[in-house]
């Protein structure tokens, strides 16, 4: 942070330090330069955030009023209060205010709450900038506007939707359907694209169908070629397309088409062979390829996905520090244009790099296919009037920044290069009654492809273009002999599941959601066990398919695809200055000549049944002894129902590949219920090895022998299979924790010297041993029935770390000094896994980033974020001192202890509204 500043120097605040950081190199000692680390405000997020004033408010609750106009509660989070106090500071002592938070709408909102928040006496001006360079920012400076209040109406108005949105919807939810699931305006569009996709593989049915390669040469010496049998007596062969994927059977439209079994199809390759071949056409045609316009958030985000690998959240992280380090311009923009400035920046690298020639003749002009591009109006391009080399990224810079930016600087050279051009060669063939055919492209001039070529297409079983296919030099009515035919079977395969990439491109062509947007719902969906990934694609839930059902049949204007689509014109309106937010939220809220949000909830909750919604009809299971066989999503996740018998279906359990067999399956071994093991020898109860929702477990006793009381239960051990479990096993595991003798502890321990008896226990986090009041966990090598003493004399004589396994932390990287406090900074694995750390703070390594790419500012940035976060807590913790009253009178200090008890439980009864979404995207608290 910025040290205190001195009369007369002018105050820029951005979001980010790695912002800060940049345009402080553009700025000399006349400014003083600070982030304010995100939002600084918000709704309240928990019922402790609410100002004691007004908590006896009910509407408070919502945090939005809805009966005075829908005025919010912003209220500034405990972790921002700290850093709240010290922008007062720096804004009192300023001479001006400068609000460079980002162009778009959010950025816009930051800076109104900013004002909003410190109240300055001076002057504010607002600074916008497309770009962190030292033009753009002398620009911004020399050219400041106030804060547009219309841009910032529609943010918050998008704010409150999602907040009303989310906190009205979501505890339908909880009572209809299970605890802790949550609504969002844009969220429940995402999860209905995967979930519909997901019952078209449902649905499918698989067909077969079988063509013939056939293996041809022509005299002279040229190397036999390969061609695909296209149609058979004068009639096209059927292919994949032509079948319904509902039925598996030909479409009625191809119903004309000759379907081949592999009877047929081997029949045919026998009565074909050796007979004579004839080309019959040579078609030559010309092609032109155009590059594709530069990249939008959206376009970016999917490219990334398919070349890179990249999920969405990784994109943006690196994009982030792109444009915080002044590589990039604004990475959330939904246009394609670019600037005078950009245009003869990437014609100049065109010229140095691959020569004039390859220079289109005229700027090339792109435009938006957004209607009205609110966010940046430029597109993602290499910032600056000449763009930075690839190789002259910084040396900090990570793996994933600098791949991004090599896509991101091709991809804007490339636009501005000629077309490529080529022929597309096709040959046709006929041998009896049988048309073959191959085709072949042929680059002739390669134009944009020097610079970049585009991801392979993303639908599965697509193969590469044929341009690298050598085609043989026949001509019409020559001859060619018939070498060989060989008979080939394919199957029609379901639509693939939604990617990152894909539901991306599906949100953006419905016009669902905004650039900025688009990474946090796929967080959102994954993060709230909608979906899960398997490999790249995005996977439904069980509960996921309840979800949508309730939604659909009860809510449907809510989730229907028009609906925010229709919102995004709506906010446009708003931003533009045409409508006006509480015209807009009370039309939502509570109707405008029908039912509103508010009426609608009201009117369905006694009319929906649980059981009904969460019985999902898509499955057609059969039945088992008699019974049909139901998927249903319970209070604790989705199971199979056949009358009386149950059997629980894990949430990452694909839906489709539930069919008959396996539903049969698991259903069986629930009917035969747990597994006798024998008899404890001691007591002469039962044991039995059963399945439950956290994994096998080993129970002692049941209500036969029990009566009401609870039985024991211990967790199988990491190395035992329920299948090959013993009754010996099974005692040892119930007999936990094991005593394995007694141990006086060493000095390192708060108990130094003194003796207790050290206990093996299998806790929730894995084996670990106690002595005393001290711990420590076992390794992997250790086995808990057979650590001995005189191993657990050698781990207790290790110095304690602080969490369990942080003695067996791997440092991942070392990553330098910090430049202020001159610690070392590094990388390190832990128990939930890779976090830097810089030996008093840790900040955990983002999701998405490989831990071997973090660089030194990238650690700073995650501490300075996680040190905004502890700042209250580390400060409260100090204030907790004792009185020098307290510490004469005991009776004070009992009663003080009371009363501070009494508070906290009051406190954590309160805690009833949960932690949200963060601003920006869907609001819902958990139940």
């Amino acid at each position: 942070m910025a040290g205190n500043s001195k009369n007369g120097r002018a105050l820029v605040i951005v979001e980010s330090p790695a912002k800060a950081r940049t345009i402080s190199k553009f700025l000399g000692d006349d400014y003083v330069i600070e982030a304010s680390v995100g939002h600084i405000r918000d709704l309240p997020g928990s019922a402790d955030q609410i100002p004691e004033k007004l908590k006896a408010e009910k509407w408070t609750r919502l945090g939005v009023n809805v009966e005075n106009d829908f005025q919010p509660l912003y209220v500034v989070p405990p972790e921002k209060k700290d850093h709240i106090k010290h922008l007062r500071k720096l804004a009192k002592d300023a001479s001006t205010i400068f609000l460079a938070t980002d162009e778009d709408r959010e950025g816009e909102s930051i800076s109104w709450h900013l004002v909003e928040e410190l109240s300055p006496k001076v002057e504010v001006k607002r600074l916008v900038f497309h770009e962190i360079t030292k033009d753009a920012i002398q620009h911004a400076l020399e050219n400041p506007r106030s804060i547009d209040e219309d841009l910032v109406e529609a943010q918050e108005t998008r704010r409150l939707v999602d907040r009303l949105y989310g906190y009205e919807v979501s505890p339908l939810l909880w009572r209809k359907i299970r605890p802790k699931l949550s609504a969002g305006r844009v969220q429940s569009f995402a999860v209905r694209l995967v979930v519909e996709r997901e019952i078209e593989r449902i649905r499918f049915h698989s067909a077969e169908y079988w063509d013939l390669i056939g293996t041809f040469a022509a005299d002279g010496g040229e190397a036999p070629f390969e061609a695909t049998l296209k149609a058979l007596g004068g009639k096209s062969l059927a292919i994949g397309k032509d079948f319904d994927p509902d039925t598996g059977k030909l479409a009625a439209s191809s119903a004309d088409r000759v379907h081949l079994d592999e009877q047929k199809a081997k029949e045919l390759a026998a009565r074909l062979e050796g007979q004579p071949a004839e080309v019959t056409s040579v078609e030559k045609k010309p092609y032109t390829e155009r590059p594709q316009a530069p990249f939008t958030t959206s376009t970016l985000q999917q490219e990334a996905s398919r070349k890179l690998g990249f999920p969405a959240q990784r994109t943006m992280r690196a994009a982030q520090r792109l444009y915080e380090n002044g590589f990039i311009t604004y990475m959330r923009t939904d246009s394609t244009t670019l600037s005078k400035e950009a245009l003869s920046a990437a014609r100049n690298c065109i010229t140095e790099s691959y020569g004039a020639e390859h220079v289109s003749d005229s700027p090339r002009i792109y435009k938006s296919k957004v209607k009205n591009a609110q966010e940046a109006h430029e597109a993602i391009r290499p910032a600056g009037s000449s763009f930075t080399k690839i190789d002259g990224l910084s040396r900090d810079m990570g793996s994933d920044e600098r791949r991004l930016y090599e896509l991101i600087f091709k991809r804007t050279v490339a636009c501005q290069m000629k077309d490529a051009k080529g022929h597309r060669t096709t040959i046709s063939i006929e041998v009896d009654e049988a048309r073959f055919q191959v085709s072949g492209r042929t680059i002739e001039y390669p134009g944009f492809r020097l610079a970049y070529q585009t991801a392979e297409a993303d639908k599965p079983g697509e193969g590469k273009k044929d341009e690298d296919r050598l085609l043989p030099n026949v001509t019409e009515g020559q001859r060619l002999q018939s070498k060989a035919f060989a008979a080939e079977g394919h199957h029609t395969k379901p639509p693939a599941r939604l990617t990152e990439a894909t539901l991306i491109k599906e949100l953006e062509a419905r016009g669902i959601g905004r650039p900025s947007t688009y990474a946090s719902i796929i967080e959102t969906i994954l993060n709230r066990s909608y979906c899960f990934k398997k490999g790249t694609a995005l996977v439904p839930t069980f509960t996921a398919f309840a979800v949508l059902r309730l939604m659909t049949q009860w809510l449907g204007w809510l989730v229907d695809y028009t609906f925010t689509a229709k919102m995004e014109d709506d906010l446009d309106e708003i931003s533009n200055g045409r409508k006006q937010r509480t015209e807009y939220l009370n039309s939502f809220y509570n109707g405008n000549g029908q039912p509103g949000l508010k009426e609608k909830l009201v009117s369905v909750d006694g009319q929906i049944d649980p059981r009904e919604v969460c019985s999902l009809a898509e499955f057609d299971l059969g039945d088992f002894d008699g019974e049909n066989v139901e998927v249903r999503v319970g209070r604790y996740g989705p199971f199979l129902s056949a009358g009386e018998v149950r059997a629980t279906l894990p949430d990452e359990f694909a839906p489709d590949e539930l069919d008959r067999q396996t539903a049969h399956d698991l259903l069986q071994v629930a009917a035969a219920g747990p597994t006798p093991l024998g008899k404890d020898p001691e007591s002469g109860l039962p044991v039995f090895v059963k399945s439950g929702r956290f994994g096998p477990y080993f129970q002692l006793g049941d209500s036969e022998t029990l009566g009401d009381e609870k039985p024991k239960m211990a967790s199988l051990l990491a190395d035992m299979e329920p299948e090959s479990v013993t009754l010996e096993q099974a005692l040892q595991c119930l007999a936990l924790p094991r005593n394995l003798g007694e141990l006086t502890l060493p000095e390192s321990e708060p108990e130094a010297g003194q003796t207790f008896e050290v206990q093996a226990h299998n806790g929730r986090y894995g084996p670990y041993l106690k002595c005393g009041k001290s711990t420590r966990s076992l390794g992997p090598d250790d086995h808990l029935l057979k650590v001995t003493l005189e191993r657990a004399t050698a781990l207790f004589a290790e110095p304690k770390q602080r969490g369990r396994q942080r003695a067996a932390a791997k440092v991942l990287k070392e990553l330098g000094e910090h430049p202020e406090s001159k610690v070392a900074i590094r990388v390190l694995d832990g128990r939930y896994g890779p976090y830097v750390s810089d030996g008093e703070l840790n900040a955990t390594v983002p999701k998405g980033q490989a831990p071997e790419e973090v660089t030194l500012n990238i650690a700073i940035d995650l501490l300075v974020a996680r040190a905004a976060k502890v700042g209250k807590k580390k400060k409260k913790k100090k204030t907790k001192k004792k009185s020098k009253a307290a510490k004469k009178k005991t009776t004070k200090k009992s009663t003080s202890k009371k009363t501070a008890k009494k508070k906290a439980t009051k406190k954590k009864a309160s805690k009833k509204v949960t932690k949200k979404k963060a601003s920006g995207g869907d609001d819902a608290p958990e139940s």
